[in-house]
């Protein structure tokens, strides 16, 4: 720790708040990843060499956006948040309208956009959610704003996008969604009994969104997930997953022979990784998530201001269900959906957003370490 008195360089200063608790174990997930779909890729995909350079361009240009971040003040983020909002909104409303869709997708969610490719707006949409809802969430607790006007604003929010979620229809991207903003909610402060009321009406509502409201093959899939032997071809994705994981072995499939599993390099890609790094990779794998989740939980409760601490909590939950969501479906224990892994799964606009959302989590813990630090130089 540098002694009161002494200035330090911006240089010195930026790398001494750095949180590398953060950064590291993205870093090496992310590295882990690439060499998974390496192996994944290449066997299957003619194109597999342009698709690992653009997976490895999204990780260098998520990784610069990240560290850009960083600098940014809590006001500058604040113009940050609801531009990022107004951007995924626009985007998610041009998604129902554009006419373009990926081959045997069972939801339209993406966008072709010039020089870039396809373009998912769900995830620039999340992150803009939780930025912009965070400092909705802090006028209420600091009373600038009563309750029921914040209310009627986070609902604002919050509403247009499941909206536009549910017409494509991502009804995993909504789960993630809805567990964002109850974690938030959490983190705001409500009252157990009003958590535990909605709570059960949630559970009483399961019933009719199971029979009105999700598509036949998302009742499909739930149904294959509650009772395994009921529809072989459903549960096809999960055994074939099973099998990869179990050819790892100890440090991977030295065999040469490698399961077939659908959407490998996506959604299961977790299959691809253990069955190219065995128990050994799979084990670093998990580890190096628990520390970067216990991190990120850790800034959220250690943020300067209500605003940053609600939104490092929403950011923090959204990567906390993809990662429990993803593992857990591709070993059997989660229903499948369309989540991806990440910093793993084979993506541009996954893979951006995450930094992204990386970088918002960097940009608070850093602006706590330069709080602290001031206090101690006075």
């Amino acid at each position: 720790m540098d002694r009161p008195g002494i200035e330090r360089s911006p240089r010195e200063s930026f790398f001494g708040a750095l949180d590398y608790w953060l950064l590291v174990p993205v870093l090496l997930i992310s590295a882990m990843g690439l060499y998974a779909l390496s192996g994944v890729l290449l066997p299957d995909y003619a194109n597999a060499p342009a698709l690992l350079v653009k997976q490895a361009g999204a990780v260098v240009g998520g990784l610069t956006i990240a560290i850009v971040l960083c600098l940014l003040d809590i006001p500058t983020l604040k113009l940050l948040a609801w531009a990022t909002y107004a951007g995924g909104l626009v985007l998610l409303a041009l998604v129902l309208v554009d006419g373009y869709r990926l081959p045997d997708a069972s939801a339209d969610s993406w966008l072709q956009v010039p020089l870039i490719g396809t373009l998912q707006p769900s995830e620039i949409a999340k992150a803009g959610l939780a930025m912009a809802s965070a400092f909705v969430f802090e006028d209420m607790k600091t009373k600038r704003i009563s309750r029921w006007v914040g209310g009627l604003r986070i609902a604002g929010l919050f509403l247009p996008i499941v909206a536009l979620i549910y017409r494509q229809p991502d009804f995993g991207t909504m789960i993630v969604v809805v567990f964002m903003f109850v974690c938030m909610l959490i983190a705001w402060g409500i009252r157990l009994r009003y958590f535990l009321i909605a709570a059960s009406t949630a559970v009483l509502a399961s019933i009719p969104v199971f029979l009105f409201v999700l598509k036949p093959f998302q009742r499909n899939r739930l149904l294959a997930f509650l009772f395994p032997g009921l529809d072989p071809d459903m549960a096809y994705q999960v055994d074939q997953s099973r099998l990869a994981i179990g050819s790892g072995g100890l440090i991977g499939n030295l065999t040469g022979n490698f399961v077939t599993v659908p959407v490998k390099a996506s959604d299961f890609i977790y299959a691809g990784l253990a069955e190219r790094m065995g128990f050994v990779g799979t084990t670093a794998l998990v580890l190096f998530v628990f520390f970067f989740l216990a991190r990120a939980f850790y800034v959220a409760s250690r943020a300067p201001t209500p605003a940053t601490s609600y939104m490092a909590a929403g950011i923090s939950a959204v990567f906390a269900f993809h990662f429990i969501e993803n593992l857990g479906m591709n070993v059997g224990l989660m229903p499948v959906t369309g989540i991806p892994l990440p910093f793993v799964s084979l993506g541009g606009t996954a893979m951006v957003v995450n930094f992204f959302a990386l970088g918002i989590l960097l940009s608070i813990s850093m602006e706590r370490n330069r709080t602290k630090e001031a206090e101690f130089v006075v």
